[in-house]
């Protein structure tokens, strides 16, 4: 049996219908291959360059390789699990490297990286389907040839014990949820564990009855499963349960025995190490007389991303603010005046709403809305590269974005788009919204790095705080928290101001670090009311807050009866046309952050 979601299924979009409206700039033309990610998407991989967390998208690229790859990587194939990108945070946790790409990648992909540790993650798949996804033909012959350690988790132990001549069935009792096992002696426990019970997550209908050669059980549970296996001699290990996850009570110390103990991995993947490597890469791929864009929204990626090149090529960057028209309340004013006085970057403010809004006119599907988002991002930018090539003489050659790990997990599905074990949440207008034949070369220095990796990034460089803790804003802006068609009506207008009343009073109470993310949602939706003794029939608006350590996943904020109160009387009473005022106590999954 395949391995259950502990909260049902990720939010899943269908395909996008790929005829999008014209665009509404002609400077949007030119041809340039869109790849996605390597590590994602890798079908024909070129011979790897050393380009560390950056990925460069200029149709015959080489394909990036990790900074301090190699001896000190681990890396993930992921099948699928709602858990995977858990274990990539967990290892960065504790200051090693960690990149994921598809568990279906062809092997030259893998040796190409020269990973010290392959972890298989965990799916929602049976070993035994003629359609199950597996490691590609040659893996086992190499990661034995080359010293590699193994660990499967959940699919990935039964996948090992399956392709090494063990025996994989329906298991008599299914394990979800919280389970006890009793651990014995291992490498993969300390010695004061073994003959001890543990608490962990366990999510499989399948089991191990029958172990391949060379191999021992470490570890049962209550019913009898086995839950942890190893063959040391060879260096595969495996585990039925999660430890990545904060339900399995010592996760993280078994995770650090295999780590360093059982690989013998060093804890020296840092954030400066990061910095330093990244300018080298940008000096390596950017010539000393070719000129930069970036896309800068004010938020905490777009002003590290720009910072961190600006201190590479320095004033050869040219940074450009879009109001799109789809900004939160006052947004230009703010970021236009804090990027002048506190990171003194060089900004050009363009207004191009009039162009975005007409191009959004009556489009109500989010994936539609996304992709033109980012197609009329793209033509601004052209328009803008070809007005600097009139004062430079030289046209730009490159884009910075501060794309992050997470919008790629969430945008990219599997190899050949067959999406047999996992599924785009949603695309990105940075990574899946963005034409395939631009004119600009992508620069992407934060592709490969999480939130709060980010804000680190940040910190080295010298941003100043107040951009650093911001809350994450999606690039589309307020064009995904307006459900349907954005310029019906008042939305816009009525949602900035009701957002506005939210966080403000988040930032009163003294809440706003505690919150990853707080906003306000339109979803255009009417209900009846009663105002000043009157029948209403206006619309309501829904509150979102949440926290979260990286994006993926995600709890609601737990507010004061009080501070809800009052919020809700505020936005009814001052914000014309709301009647209603709702509170969004979905985690994710089931639900995604934003509600489009």
């Amino acid at each position: 049996m395949k391995e259950e979601k502990e909260n049902g299924p990720p939010q899943n979009y269908a395909p996008i219908n790929d005829s999008l409206p014209p665009p509404t700039s002609e400077a949007h033309s030119g041809p340039l291959t869109y790849l996605c990610t390597f590590f994602s998407h890798i079908s024909n991989p070129k011979p790897f360059t050393k380009a560390p967390l950056m990925a460069l998208t200029n149709g015959g690229a080489a394909t990036p390789t990790p900074a301090s790859g190699g001896s000190n990587l681990v890396l993930i194939l992921d099948y699928g699990s709602q858990y995977t990108h858990l274990i990539t945070r967990r290892i960065r946790q504790l200051s090693v490297l960690s990149l994921c790409i598809s568990g279906t990648a062809p092997l030259s992909a893998i040796t190409a990286l020269s990973p010290k540790a392959v972890i298989l993650s965990g799916g929602p798949h049976s070993v035994h389907l003629p359609s199950a996804p597996t490691f590609p033909d040659g893996f086992l012959s190499y990661v034995q040839e080359n010293d590699v350690h193994v660990l499967g988790i959940c699919y990935g132990m039964q996948l090992l014990v399956q392709k090494l001549g063990g025996v994989v069935d329906v298991g008599e009792k299914q394990e979800y949820g919280k389970m006890e096992i009793e651990v014995q002696e291992s490498a993969l426990y300390a010695a004061d564990e073994v003959g001890g019970h543990e608490t962990v997550w366990m999510s499989h209908g399948d089991e191990a009855v029958k172990l391949p050669p060379g191999f021992e059980v470490v570890a049962r549970s209550t019913q009898g499963a086995v839950a942890g296996i190893e063959d040391r001699k060879r260096r595969f290990y495996g585990l039925q349960y999660h430890p990545e996850v904060t339900h399995s009570t010592k996760g993280m110390e078994t995770l650090h025995r295999f780590l360093f103990d059982v690989c013998g991995l060093s804890a020296d993947w840092k954030m400066q190490d990061v910095l330093e490597e990244e300018i080298r890469t940008i000096h390596s791929m950017v010539g000393p007389n070719d000129h930069v864009i970036c896309a800068l929204s004010g938020g905490v990626d777009s002003t590290v991303a720009a910072t961190l090149v600006h201190k590479a090529i320095g004033d050869r960057l040219h940074c450009v603010f879009v109001d799109n028209g789809l900004l939160r309340y006052k947004e230009r004013e703010w970021v236009m005046s804090t990027f002048e006085s506190d990171l003194h970057l060089p900004v050009t403010c363009i207004d191009a709403s009039e162009q975005f809004l007409t191009a959004l006119k009556g489009i109500e599907d989010p994936e539609m809305k996304r992709k033109i988002i980012g197609r009329e991002f793209i033509a601004v930018f052209d328009d803008f590269a070809r007005n600097l090539e009139k004062r430079l003489g030289k046209r730009p050659e490159f884009l910075v974005q501060g794309t992050l790990y997470p919008d790629v997990i969430e945008s990219c599905p599997p190899p050949g788009s067959g999406r047999t074990h996992s599924h785009t949440i949603k695309s990105h207008h940075n990574v899946g919204g963005l034409p395939k034949d631009m004119k600009l070369k992508l620069i992407e220095p934060l592709k490969l790095l999480f939130k709060d990796e980010v804000r680190k990034l940040g910190s080295i460089l010298n941003v100043p705080e107040s951009f650093l803790k911001r809350h994450p804003f999606p690039g589309p802006g307020l064009a995904v928290r307006v459900i349907g068609d954005v310029t019906k009506g008042d939305a816009l207008d009525t949602l900035r101001q009701a957002d506005e009343i939210f966080v403000q009073a988040i930032k009163d109470a003294g809440l706003y670090d505690e919150i990853w993310q707080a906003f306000a949602v339109f979803p255009s939706v009417e209900s009846v009311g009663v105002q000043g003794d009157q029948r209403t029939h206006a619309y309501l608006v829904a509150l979102r807050a949440i926290t979260s350590e990286d994006g993926m996943t995600a709890d609601w904020y737990y507010f004061e009866h009080k501070f809800l109160i009052n919020v809700s009387n505020k936005i009814t009473n001052s914000v014309r046309g709301v009647n209603r005022v709702v509170l969004d106590i979905t985690s994710k999954p089931p639900a995604t952050v934003e509600w489009e």
